[in-house]
């Protein structure tokens, strides 16, 4: 158990925790949630023993073993493997005293530190960081591979991987999927979900906290305050509770007018694409996280250039990739792309396979191998990339960054807009130097949406942002009447904001047609056909196998399919479950739709039960999905050792 009892916690002049209580149980898997600044990395501290408390007490379950990631990579000349593996302390010192009982001449010692290192689970420990790192998007040949070798960000998944490896009770976990793209995220997702001890977790991914988390702990106005449930819950409740603050009540009437338009704008021109549609779903449901985030300190718009150019982009028979002193890297061939006014496009694919470098070549900023690029003669470019972040004048400040773009801009123009993206007062005119990674981020936002393009380019938007930043990012993003391409891990930002999507994999890029569910069973079936791939070439390896050998593997076959019924019956019965609360939910929604509902003061007894309703069925409906997601992992698992036995 983790207990904070009147904490209070000061850094520098600012106050984070007063007065403040958190009682947490063992197997709670929490989100931590909070505006950047609030604390929450210091709250890791505080669990950590790194910092104490300038007031109360922090009790935590003795025993307990913790995994906490490392702000710092060393031993960058060890094999990744082998640097994940120096995550278990307990079995890395077992291996050592094995080495040396071994140059000794200690039988019955390495007897001893066998029987440890089989307790220790040691002998499966590389297969299982290697797994760890597939998962997170590397491949077998890295594997052998220096950490020297990789970039930051890569280094980061290592250290991640390190961190999942670690024996532990207790997981804490900072920004986890800060360097993910989406594969390695979603198989963090169902890794952690299956993670059997206690995780707090620091995400400002609504989707992922959805996914992962049971409670929600969120810090703010220096408290601790417990929501049980998952983040679109939390959301609901706060919601409820800004409705019965009078205060509140008319900014919250504003907000739902202004949704309202804006879905009714959008309905207009939607196609029967299934993304689309998908979007339309989730603009409905913008009106409602619209009301949880009522109190945000950021609210912008995006505006458009005033003229455009139809087509507005051309990449013809193009080649894209890199030139290097050893020749050209063709990473995309065959590229013919026409760029339309009003298209809203998500970049899917694997990693690595060229999302980045389409970008690149369509800012210009990357050349052509081959082909033509023909961009139209009104095309404005607004281009969001991590590496800009490094470009900020870190001299300067927020106003003196807009005002070089637009002299003529008068003091109070750049004020007030810069106060949308939470640069409010004298926070204008701080040096960028002291900002941290999601200031510099919103001010690099601010600068692309200042210069009113028609073709917004984003890769990767939402790292360093925290939640209220990118609800604010995603309502602006969906109501901009221009081009928007956008590649990002952030599944929420992708359904509002995306009509299509673009696949980019296997060195071409092509139309995708199915929306996020679609393309998690592209994934899956892609590494199904790679399983085969493997499997085939194994089969033919040990086609002389002796058919001794043989009579056993279809015995293992078999008691292993008779272990799949149960799972089998489990999944499908959680399917039924998920079926009939999507089938009340729907008939709860139709009953809220509506309007006299809300203005009915007879009907106000009406109301609060239809909400009572459709919270509980939507957290009926999480539960079964999470049982239905979890007896399907242990499905594919067994399914997987399955096919393994039968192929051996």
């Amino acid at each position: 158990m983790i207990a904070l009892r009147q904490v209070a916690l000061q850094r520098g002049t600012q106050t984070l925790l007063e007065n403040a209580d958190l009682t947490l149980h063992n197997g709670v898997k929490a989100g931590i949630i909070g505006a950047n600044g609030a604390g929450k990395s210091s709250l890791f501290k505080l669990l950590l023993g790194k910092l104490g408390p300038d007031q109360g007490d922090v009790e935590m379950s003795g025993g307990q073993r913790i995994a906490h990631m490392a702000q710092e990579v060393e031993a960058l000349d060890r094999p990744i493997v082998e640097y994940v593996l120096d995550g278990d302390h307990a079995l890395r010192k077992a291996q050592a005293d094995l080495l040396a009982a071994r140059e000794a001449g200690d039988a019955h010692r390495e007897a001893e530190l066998h029987g440890l290192i089989e307790t220790l689970d040691g002998y499966t420990a590389e297969s299982r960081a290697a797994q760890l790192l597939v998962g997170l998007g590397f491949v077998q040949a890295d594997m052998t591979r220096p950490l020297s070798d990789f970039s930051g960000g890569w280094r980061m998944r290592v250290n991640l991987a390190r961190t999942l490896f670690m024996p532990s009770d207790l997981l804490l976990l900072d920004e986890p999927t800060n360097h993910l793209d989406l594969d390695a995220l979603l198989w963090l997702e169902q890794w952690l979900t299956r993670y059997p001890g206690t995780l707090l977790l620091i995400s400002h991914d609504r989707d992922f906290l959805d996914a992962v988390c049971d409670h929600i702990v969120h810090m703010h106005h220096q408290t601790l305050e417990l929501y049980r449930g998952n983040y679109s819950r939390f959301e609901r409740t706060r919601a409820e509770k800004l409705a019965l603050q009078q205060a509140e009540a008319a900014k919250q009437q504003a907000r739902r007018e202004e949704i309202e338009r804006f879905i009714a704008r959008f309905k207009a021109k939607a196609t029967k694409a299934r993304q689309a549609q998908s979007r339309v779903k989730m603009l409905e449901r913008m009106e409602d996280i619209a009301m949880a985030h009522v109190d945000s300190p950021f609210h912008f718009t995006l505006p458009a250039a005033d003229k455009t150019s139809h087509p507005l982009l051309v990449l013809d028979h193009a080649t894209l990739g890199y030139r290097s002193q050893a020749g050209d890297i063709a990473q995309l061939d065959k590229v013919n792309i026409t760029l339309l006014p009003g298209s809203r496009i998500g970049l899917l694919g694997p990693n690595g396979a060229g999302k980045s470098t389409l970008i690149k070549s369509l800012t210009g900023e990357l050349a052509l191998l081959n082909g033509k690029r023909v961009p139209g003669e009104h095309l404005a470019i607004g281009y969001f990339a991590q590496h800009q972040l490094e470009g900020l004048d870190v001299t300067t400040t927020p106003f003196v960054h807009v005002q070089r773009l637009s002299p003529t801009a008068s003091d109070q123009e750049i004020r007030n807009f810069l106060g949308g993206f939470g640069f409010k007062g004298d926070d204008a005119f701080g040096e960028v130097a002291t900002f941290s990674g999601g200031e510099k981020a919103r001010l690099a936002l601010a600068l692309v949406a200042w210069q009113k393009p028609n073709l917004l380019l984003l890769d990767e938007p939402t790292n360093h942002l925290d939640l209220e930043m990118r609800e604010a990012l995603t309502e602006a993003l969906a109501g901009f009447e221009g081009t928007v391409i956008l590649v990002s891990h952030d599944r929420h930002l992708l359904r509002a904001t995306v009509d299509e999507f673009w696949r980019v994999a296997d060195h071409r890029v092509e139309p995708f047609d199915g929306d996020l569910e679609d393309y998690r069973a592209w994934l899956k079936a892609r590494l199904e056909e790679n399983r085969r791939d493997a499997r085939s070439e194994k089969n033919e390896r040990q086609s002389q196998q002796p058919s001794s050998d043989r009579k056993a593997a279809r015995k293992a076959a078999a008691e292993l399919r008779e272990k799949l019924r149960p799972l089998k019956k489990e999944r499908d019965k959680a399917e039924k479950a998920m079926e009939a609360a999507q089938h009340s939910l729907e008939a709860v929604e139709a009953i809220l739709a509506d309007p006299e509902l809300y203005t009915d003061s007879a009907r106000k007894a009406e109301l609060t039960d239809a909400l009572a309703k459709q919270a509980t069925i939507k957290a009926q409906l999480d539960d079964a999905e999470q049982t239905w997601l979890a007896a399907e992992e242990a499905l594919e698992a067994m399914e997987a050792e399955l096919l393994a036995s039968e192929s051996a």
